[in-house]
């Protein structure tokens, strides 16, 4: 297929948080300026207000939404259009926990829908990084019932009925809306979701803001849309990487990851997906090329590629590590 488009670069937007650190720019190679705390990079998004800007090609400074309410199926493919309208189905980011972020759940979609008129918050994390004794709290050891749930939050007790996961560079968990989590104090992850920012803190780690208050808990509304008989299953997701092989991490309804650990050139053809796809570079130096034209990515980069784009050809110059994602 002969297009004008081509892969997409995008400006970061940061985000500020408490719990947040610097290894954005330590080990991603992110610009952060100032910044201190800097918790989150939204890497690619179409949610209002927080709208993705592109930063390379003819297309640079419009946003995603720009660009889509123009070349439509092309961007998305028509399956994803005549699922999800003008609305990007997916939230890519980066996430920095310098400090243990709070322990949450988001809602399903027929909750989010029925309540707060969007969509659920199903969602993936891969470790970029960790150090010595980092883990991450997914589900419960045990069946628990929502009486115990409530107990332990009230005595400040909510984190020894949670399943903690000790992780290294490469772990990969899944976790559907309804799943209690929190990620831990010094990983690094790379989190695909869906497109909504509805969360429910339920326990803060008695930690105060600023201004020495503590900050807002949603206990009501986490205890509706907690799925307590589902929070037992093993978030882990377990595969075995291969070299210039895409291997295949975690098929949902709303995305499928896969991770693709290359050192020499794989060609790449997207004839049957009708679909975006998505390349974030955890590791590597390496050019996408497609068409006439290259696209350069380096560790931290993350490219959507239109679905107008059926074929490209990767070319590392190094041993390069990527998450592949798609609708």
């Amino acid at each position: 297929m002969q297009t004008s488009l081509y892969p997409f670069l995008f400006e970061p937007i940061f985000k500020e948080k408490i719990w947040g650190g610097r290894r954005l720019e330590t080990v991603l190679g992110k610009d952060l300026g100032d910044m201190v705390c800097c918790g989150e990079s939204w890497e690619l998004s179409g949610l209002i207000g927080d709208e993705s800007v592109i930063a390379n090609g003819f297309l640079a400074e419009n946003n995603l939404n720009e660009v889509m309410e123009i070349y439509l199926t092309d961007i998305v493919g028509e399956k994803n259009y005549e699922k999800y309208g003008l609305g990007f189905p997916l939230l890519i980011k980066f996430i920095d926990a310098h400090d243990n972020l709070s322990v949450q759940v988001h809602p399903d979609d027929e909750l989010a829908s029925q309540k707060y008129g969007q969509n659920g918050k199903t969602e993936m994390w891969y470790v970029v990084d960790a150090e010595e004794g980092a883990g991450l709290y997914v589900g419960f050891k045990h069946h628990v019932t929502p009486q115990q749930y409530q107990k332990a939050v009230e005595d400040s007790t909510l984190s020894e009925l949670m399943r903690f996961y000790p992780v290294k560079p490469g772990d990969t968990f899944m976790i559907p809306a309804g799943t209690i989590h929190a990620i831990g104090k010094g990983v690094l992850v790379a989190e695909i979701q869906q497109p909504s920012d509805v969360t429910f803190r339920i326990y803060d780690w008695d930690r105060l803001d600023d201004e020495g208050n503590p900050r807002e808990l949603h206990t009501e509304e986490a205890l509706e849309a907690i799925h307590f008989d589902e929070n037992t299953a093993d978030a882990q997701v377990h595969y075995t990487p291969k070299l210039n092989r895409t291997v295949e991490l975690v098929r949902s309804p709303y995305f499928t990851t896969s991770l693709l650990l290359c050192d020499a050139p794989i060609k790449k053809s997207y004839g049957d997906l009708d679909s975006f796809v998505i390349y974030m570079c955890l590791d590597g130096d390496l050019d996408i090329v497609h068409g006439g034209g290259r696209t350069r990515l380096k560790t931290g980069d993350v490219t959507l590629v239109p679905a107008a784009i059926d074929m490209l050809t990767l070319e590392p110059a190094r041993t390069s590590s990527l998450l592949e994602i798609h609708c």
